[in-house]
């Protein structure tokens, strides 16, 4: 049975139980190298079932939605309150985008590199900014705060999928 919106929403927010969502958001692109380093190519791209993604293509799920999160801030700080957020099928674009073919090294890079400048803005926000708000079309109502610590659960999230199929431990901070 998938999860409705509100779920969803909850379950990834429930992750950052005592973390601080920027923290979290600082820390994944070291956690992400420390997971996948020394990681045979085919382990990576190991499906544990057929419709399951791999570690891989968590990567680059992770890097695209890197860049889908600092687009929807960005649409939301630069119009007024109520901007539409458009959804995307993340299942669409995993085939689309043929994420258990990309190399690893170049998606990790572009993940830190958008994920480095997106902190940036986010360090620069004042409280009215954080406050701002567009309608999101699967979500509604989401401020650019509730964007961002959506995005520092949706971290979590993959890195404890990331640890379970890579056979890795816990050590990663991700607060198992």
């Amino acid at each position: 049975m998938q999860e409705t919106a509100q779920q969803y929403i909850a379950r990834l927010t429930s992750y950052l139980e005592g973390k601080d969502f920027l923290q979290v958001l600082k820390a994944t692109p070291t956690l992400l190298r420390q997971l996948t380093t020394a990681v045979a190519d085919a382990e990576l791209r190991r499906r544990p079932e057929p419709n399951k993604w791999s570690a891989m293509e968590q990567v680059a799920h992770l890097s695209d939605v890197e860049i889908v999160l600092g687009y929807r801030v960005r649409v939301v700080l630069g119009a007024e309150d109520g901007v539409p957020i458009p959804a995307f099928d993340q299942d669409r674009w995993q085939q689309a985008f043929r994420y258990n073919s990309r190399e690893l090294e170049p998606t990790l890079a572009a993940f830190t590199a958008a994920r480095e400048n997106n902190l940036r803005l986010y360090e620069s926000l004042s409280q009215a900014e954080w406050n701002k708000y567009g309608m999101h079309s699967e979500r509604g109502k989401e401020t650019v705060e509730a964007i961002v610590k959506l995005a520092a659960g949706h971290d979590i999230n993959h890195l404890r999928q990331i640890e379970g199929l890579l056979g890795k431990p816990a050590s990663t901070g991700t607060g198992r």
